[in-house]
């Protein structure tokens, strides 16, 4: 994949006055034992597409799942609290079906009128979605005459709606998704330099495939989080407590050993913030990370790693951040994320892309999303696009010419 869509988008095709099956990624948090939602961000997110098709006279069909209802009705999981605050944030009454197939479904769809939106009832609620039934992708396709995937969360996912019923209808990428797939797309095959990747979280593991084909890419590779501590470990530290992957010390060692050697220029932790347990209240210190000792765990960069790290993001063009530096949950062990995130939202005339999940949560929680260039929807997905992997929800979609 590469930072120029190769597939069509919305734009590409005449929409005007259609009926569109629209895939968006609805699955928002809810505030704990409630149904209000706690971050509207993926809601958001799918504005621009809904307002290009409502100003083109279309009937809207929304498709989206909602947590993990395993293919069966819960009460707990109906789309209409996203219904609601679709409808506040469109300014403009939003129909909630009680269904996403079958006859009242259809009836519902054709009592719209041009520009009016319909969201179906919880894809996930039907067992054929996950397995990707084509009954079931027929009769969600049979509903429209276009289908466009906006939902870049679930790109890496073959599912009825966001693979089967490519296979039914014309199909083309949103104006997210195809932001999502030039912005990390670009990051990837033609970034202005020098070019940074800052990879933290806890697992190596979960980034292996991502550290690999980055390693080739980028001019800086920063690592922080838990996963530092397999990378000590790989130079013969003693990290104590900390969680370490023995076998991912190989490939760290490996790394580290191509990095020795000036491809990339790899830079771990020299000091980090220490605790004696997991734990939010825990006595912390902070240490060398060649003094790390037993019964002690790696919880946060030090702050010697985090100057080391804000300097060499503040000499780049490009800079791609998926993982926290820290547990950024906790104050004590959110400083090194926070002085990370700072540095990379202060670059200007750089092009600066935050990967989904957790690393998203932090810049929201910092108040900095809206200072960097792109930040991604998807989780799973963008790490997967990272990786160089291709997304059966992208791959799916019409070809351009």
């Amino acid at each position: 994949m590469t930072g120029r869509l190769s597939k069509k988008s919305v734009r590409d095709i005449d929409v005007a006055g259609k009926a569109v099956l629209t895939r968006v990624d609805y699955n928002v948090p809810f505030e704990p034992g409630t149904r209000k939602i706690s971050d509207d961000g993926r809601i958001r997110a799918s504005l621009p597409t809904l307002r290009y098709l409502r100003d083109r006279g279309c009937k809207i069909i929304l498709c989206s799942h909602l947590g993990r209802p395993k293919g069966r009705v819960d009460e707990g999981l109906r789309m209409a609290p996203v219904t609601e605050r679709l409808s506040q944030l469109l300014e403009a009454p939003v129909r909630q079906a009680d269904d996403c197939v079958g006859e009242g479904v259809r009836r519902a769809v054709e009592s719209l009128s041009s520009g009016e939106v319909i969201v179906l009832e919880n894809l996930r609620f039907h067992s054929g979605e996950e397995r990707n039934d084509p009954r079931f992708a027929s009769e969600l396709a049979s509903l429209a005459e276009v289908y466009v995937d906006d939902a870049f969360g679930t790109a890496h996912r073959a599912h009825a709606s966001t693979e089967g019923v490519t296979r039914f209808l014309p199909s083309v990428a949103g104006l997210l998704l195809a932001k999502e797939v030039e912005m990390l797309g670009r990051v990837l095959e033609s970034p202005e330099r020098p070019c940074a990747a800052i990879l933290g979280g806890a697992k190596v593991s979960d980034k292996i495939a991502v550290l690999e084909n980055l390693a080739g890419r980028v001019d800086v590779l920063i690592i922080g989080g838990g996963m530092a501590a397999t990378f000590l470990k790989a130079k013969g530290l003693e990290v104590g407590d900390s969680s370490v992957e023995d076998d991912c010390v190989s490939f760290s060692m490996e790394l580290l050993a191509r990095a020795h050697h000036g491809a990339p220029n790899l830079l771990i932790p020299e000091d980090v913030v220490v605790a004696d347990s997991f734990d939010r209240e825990a006595d912390c210190r902070t240490v060398d990370a060649t003094s790390i000792e037993p019964g002690w765990r790696v919880m946060d960069i030090g702050p010697r790693t985090a100057r080391r790290y804000v300097d060499e993001i503040g000499k780049c063009k490009t800079v791609v951040w998926n993982g926290p530096m820290g547990v950024f949950e906790w104050e004590r062990f959110a400083e090194g994320t926070v002085a990370v995130g700072n540095a990379v939202a202060s670059l200007t005339n750089a092009t600066t892309v935050v990967g989904g999940g957790s690393t998203a949560e932090a810049v929201q929680k910092l108040g900095l999303a809206g200072k960097m260039t792109h930040v991604s929807t998807g989780g799973g997905a963008s790490l997967e696009f990272m990786e160089g992997k291709v997304l059966p929800g992208v791959a799916a979609l019409m070809d351009r010419e």
